[in-house]
């Protein structure tokens, strides 16, 4: 069974590898690692971690949490360990093939983002969605038109109850124009930081160029 761990590193030399170590010595196997957020008081990185049949989930957070310092934020059942992850790769399949762009954001952005699911919305409701989309129907957007990339508050009124209910956490980017946006929802957490808002706003722009640029003149 694959988890997702979310930690908190203190800036200290190798603790990383001590994590790694705790994890190892419990029975995990770090299968990829990547960098969320860095700033003066540290980093924050997503394990992909395997543990062997039987394993219990929780002495992940006990082993990481076991090297002083070390916060988890989130763990998760990850059932998508081979998707798409690198925001480099997503590019370059938007290049590839830029009158299929929108959709491919959304197909392949809860790979990147390692969440559940991206919808394409706009001014009349859903105009695309990834493979485990919600359903927006009788849903309204009052935050359209979006002019910034932003964190959502599940608190916010407009947010389905259900989507309340399975903890998820929501960012959404403007694609090309104020009234059409990407939103990612990640159920169960953990939230989006601010370096990852800010990545989805850069590949929802990238998505927008290249659709323009496939149209004929």
């Amino acid at each position: 069974m694959s988890y997702l761990l979310r930690v908190v590193l203190p800036d200290r030399p190798g603790m990383l590898g001590a994590v790694a170590t705790a994890i190892g010595q419990a029975g995990g196997d770090i299968v990829s690692l990547d960098v969320v957020e860095r700033g003066p008081d540290g980093a924050v990185d997503d394990l992909l971690v395997q543990l062997p049949a039987g394993g219990l989930a929780d002495v992940l957070i006990t082993s990481a949490q076991s090297v002083p310092g070390v916060v988890v934020e989130s763990l998760r059942p990850y059932l998508g360990a081979d998707d798409l992850h690198r925001d480099l790769e997503l590019v370059d399949e938007l290049a590839a093939d830029p009158a299929a762009a929108l959709q491919l954001l959304v197909d392949l952005a809860p790979g990147v983002f390692r969440a559940g699911w991206a919808l394409l919305v706009g001014p009349a409701g859903q105009l695309g969605g990834s493979a485990g989309a919600p359903d927006l129907t009788g849903v309204a957007l009052p935050w359209l038109p979006l002019t910034t990339a932003r964190r959502m508050d599940a608190r916010e009124q407009w947010v389905p109850e259900r989507w309340n209910t399975l903890g998820t956490e929501l960012a959404a980017a403007p694609v090309g124009t104020a009234g059409t946006a990407v939103l990612v929802g990640r159920p169960g957490g953990p939230r989006f930081r601010a370096s990852e808002v800010l990545r989805l706003a850069h590949l929802a722009g990238i998505a927008a160029t290249v659709t323009t640029t496939s149209v004929p003149a």
